[in-house]
């Protein structure tokens, strides 16, 4: 059978039968969900400001867009 490391903890459990897998517990498993919860597995993301002139631009292909 398949043994993997617990992605919580690291120990090694088997795959095949283990109603928690990947995790090798409930409690791994529930951390984990904690964690995902709270929004510690996040990605930071860029914010994106626009000028003036690119707005401008936007508005008016949506304009142009609208009269067509």
């Amino acid at each position: 059978m398949p043994v993997v490391k617990c992605p919580n903890c690291g120990k090694e459990t088997e795959f095949s039968g283990n109603e928690f897998r990947p995790f090798c517990s409930e409690r791994c498993k529930l951390l984990d969900f904690g964690a995902w919860a709270d929004g510690k597995y996040s990605l930071p993301s860029e914010t994106a400001s626009m000028t003036d002139e690119e707005i401008d631009e936007i508005e008016k292909a949506l304009a142009q867009r609208k009269e067509t």
